[in-house]
């Protein structure tokens, strides 16, 4: 079994999208990566899927356990079934981390976290959420975090975009300011 990476692992993704019920996509992720976290913490379990000294109808039971333990359909399994016979299962988590990607891509939403100093309250979430949408033009699923080295205010992470209106990262500019003259 080999890892798999960059455009073959987004190729795997969209073949896995095209199988799939679109509304589906975020359970079937949620216990995809379930299996990903296993075969990472369990190596035995790792190399009954990626070992070669085990045979593809071996690795073909596991997989129709998995899928029937865990509610998965049968088009998953198939495409589990797929990812064993080519030898890239082991990289089923570069795989998914592509499918969430394009998912949310055609969902037109991106994900962002919000760092704030304290608890923010439901008005507070409610208008950074509308804020981010009219900036990205999409909606925007935000995980929120508390840290309270941030001092006051908030740093927004969207994407590979960061807004930091934070104390902090204003005084950081502040300071840059000085510096430079």
């Amino acid at each position: 079994m080999r890892k798999v990476r960059g455009a073959k692992a987004k190729k795997y993704a969209k073949q896995f999208l095209s199988l799939v019920n679109i509304d589906q996509v975020p359970e079937i992720i949620s216990k995809l990566e379930a299996v990903t976290a296993l075969m990472k913490k369990e190596k035995n379990f790792r190399n009954m899927l990626a070992s070669p000294s085990f045979k593809d109808e071996e690795r073909a039971g596991i997989i129709a356990y998995l899928c029937e333990k865990s509610g998965l359909s049968d088009d998953v399994k198939k495409f589990l079934y797929f990812l064993s016979h080519e030898g890239v299962l082991i990289g089923l988590d570069e795989i998914l981390r592509y499918v969430s990607q394009l998912y949310m891509e055609m969902k037109k939403k991106v994900k962002g976290i919000v760092t704030s100093a304290v608890e923010l309250s439901s008005d507070s979430k409610q208008k950074i959420a509308e804020t981010l949408r009219s900036i990205t033009g999409k909606d925007v699923e935000l995980q929120y975090e508390v840290d309270t080295s941030l001092i006051g205010g908030v740093r927004v992470k969207v994407g590979s975009t960061m807004y930091d209106l934070s104390i902090r990262g204003q005084l950081g500019l502040l300071k840059d300011k000085l510096i430079k003259g």
